[in-house]
């Protein structure tokens, strides 16, 4: 081989292994798996909750069962209260800004003007764009709700909810109450029974695939079913006792008026009323003074309706016997430094006589003949000092000074009610104890099975001649003949008393009356109250009397009682008369 050839022959070798790119591409593609190996090892071993919290937002999904609020229902079965399905429009500002905003100004001043609000109203709630849910308008119709959804605003949405209904309306508005927007009650029975109606809702957690179709039920969580409540209360004599009211105090020109209807027997409301009352289904011009149920919170002193007390404590302590006489003469008397009068001089009475004429002078002289714990005591016994048994949220236990000894001048004006202030429920357990001859049972106004008996606090023989003495008032002669019930015998009594005021007594007056009928058979005791009459007639005879007689006669009727005002006999020979003969 020649020089020249040598010089460009090229030198064979065989290339490395370990070239230095190859080691670099090695390396980097050690390093990707390296990565990927440890970000797998994080997200699944580390922490892998974000990833399945991600993952389940995409196709788990939990629905809520809704359970509407159960039903006020009467004695017998009446809807006092139900819930309604409505709907709620709220909106998502963010979506509503990303899809244009209020561009579209026809179809948002359109859903204003449903809504009875200003376009601008609306507008300035969602200009917000990092909010994602505000409420537009709550519980509005199905009809309403239907419009807005045809509107197709974006961002504005439709959800479920109900509202709460009262057929009954003003009636029965100061018992049942009524709930807040979000159903929740906050007053009367609405708010006492809140947890029994509520219930509690069901819940069910889901898997979907892709098309949103359900795969699997994750968790299941059964609804508590919410309860019906019923009430002692019969929506015909409750709607009876309101208008009654109602006309009365309107006609006497009252501030207001209440009225309680108690079965004897059992201890059950029948009805409570108050006036003025309200609307519960639309409460935007209510005012807070017109929704206290005045029958449980208001307390008074009830004037003479208080003095069958004192009878009932000197025949009970036997210091007198319902046939003994009592001088007042001369129609006024001096009793521990203090002066007891009153309206004239009555002379000699029996102790029908003093129930019969109201006279404070009488009664004052009863109680000189009882010792003052005793005395005392028959208020306790008699239900007018402490709760009536009805529990409901506000009631009132009345004023009532215990725990201290008493002058001999305020137990005589204690004898003829005043110096202790009681509300219409706890004046109408004390009738009702009577005519229950003399057995002390708590109010209800939840109807339940009975259980309780009743505890005998007086004697049935004086009971039942307190009730004889209290017959006398609404005959000739007495203070309320206008308590008269036709065809039926009536026992009861008035209160007409003035209303106290800083340093004494004022010019405006309360008038009570309460009674029981029938006297031959006591069914029913009621109690009404007319407060602040600003008419002519301001005595309990001319205003709380008639009103009585009124409430009394159709609730008489409405529960089938027979008359009793005549004999049996006279009864039956009066009917023979009046059938053709021969039959």
């Amino acid at each position: 081989m020649t020089k020249r050839n040598k010089k460009h022959a090229k030198l064979r070798s065989r290339p490395s292994f370990l070239h230095w790119r190859f080691v670099i591409l090695v390396f980097g593609i050690v390093m990707v798996f390296v990565g990927l190996a440890s970000r797998a090892a994080y997200i699944q071993v580390v922490e892998p909750d974000l990833l399945i919290e991600r993952g389940d937002n995409r196709i788990v999904r939990t629905k809520n069962v809704k359970v509407h609020r159960g039903m006020i229902l009467d004695r017998h079965g009446d809807e006092l209260a139900v819930s309604v399905p409505v709907k709620a429009i709220y909106a998502d500002p963010k979506t509503i800004h990303e899809n244009g905003g209020f561009s579209d100004t026809r179809r948002w001043k359109a859903l204003a003007e449903v809504l009875g609000r200003s376009y601008e109203e609306i507008t300035k709630r969602l200009q917000n764009p990092k909010r994602r849910f505000i409420y537009i308008e709550r519980q509005v119709s199905p009809a309403m709700a239907k419009y807005v959804a045809e509107l197709k605003l974006p961002g504005v949405y439709l959800r479920d909810e109900s509202r709460r209904y009262y057929p009954a309306g003003e009636v029965s508005a100061h018992v049942i109450g009524f709930t807040d927007v979000d159903d929740k009650g906050i007053e009367g029975i609405e708010r006492m029974y809140d947890d029994t109606l509520t219930g509690t809702p069901g819940s069910r957690k889901i898997r979907k695939d892709a098309k949103g179709r359900q795969v699997e039920i994750i968790q299941q969580t059964a609804a508590r079913e919410p309860k019906n409540i019923q009430l002692t209360i019969d929506q015909r004599i409750q709607t009876l006792a309101y208008n009654e009211l109602k006309k009365a105090v309107h006609y006497h020109q009252a501030t207001s008026g209440s009225a309680v209807v108690v079965d004897i027997h059992s201890g059950e409301i029948l009805a409570m009323a108050n006036s003025p009352s309200y609307n519960p289904n639309n409460r935007s011009t209510v005012k807070p003074h017109r929704t206290r149920n005045r029958a449980i919170t208001d307390a008074y002193e009830p004037g003479s309706a208080a003095k069958p007390l004192a009878v009932l404590s000197a025949l009970e302590f036997g210091s007198y016997e319902k046939t003994d006489v009592i001088d007042t003469s001369p129609g006024y008397a001096a009793v521990g430094g203090g002066r007891v009068k009153d309206p004239r001089n009555y002379g000699e009475l029996d102790l029908k006589g003093i129930v019969r004429k109201s006279s404070n002078v009488g009664t004052a002289r009863l109680v000189e003949s009882v010792p003052e714990e005793h005395f005392i005591n028959t208020y306790y016994n008699m239900g007018l000092v402490g709760s009536s048994g009805i529990n409901l949220i506000g009631e009132s236990e009345g004023l009532f000074r215990d725990g201290r000894r008493w002058s001999e001048f305020e137990l005589a004006t204690l004898s003829f009610g005043y110096g202790i202030a009681v509300t219409p429920v706890q004046l109408a357990r004390m009738y009702s104890i009577l005519g229950n001859g003399g057995i002390n049972r708590p109010l209800s106004i939840i109807k339940q099975d009975l259980g309780d008996e009743g505890e005998r606090v007086i004697d049935e023989v004086n009971a039942t001649a307190v009730l004889d003495m209290l017959e006398s008032v609404v005959l000739d002669g007495g203070t309320a003949p206008k308590a008269r019930v036709p065809g039926y015998r009536v026992a009861g009594k008035t209160g007409t008393s003035r209303k106290a005021v800083a340093g004494g007594y004022g010019t405006d007056y309360v008038n009570t009356f309460a009674g029981v009928a029938p006297v031959s058979n006591p069914q029913v005791a009621v109690v009404v109250l007319i407060n602040e009459p600003a008419g002519d007639l301001y005595h309990a005879g001319d205003t709380a009397a008639p009103l009585f007689s009124s409430i009394m006669a159709g609730t008489l009727q409405l529960l089938n009682v027979a008359p009793d005002d005549k004999p049996v006999s006279l009864l039956a020979e009066r009917r023979q008369k009046l059938l053709p003969k021969g039959e």
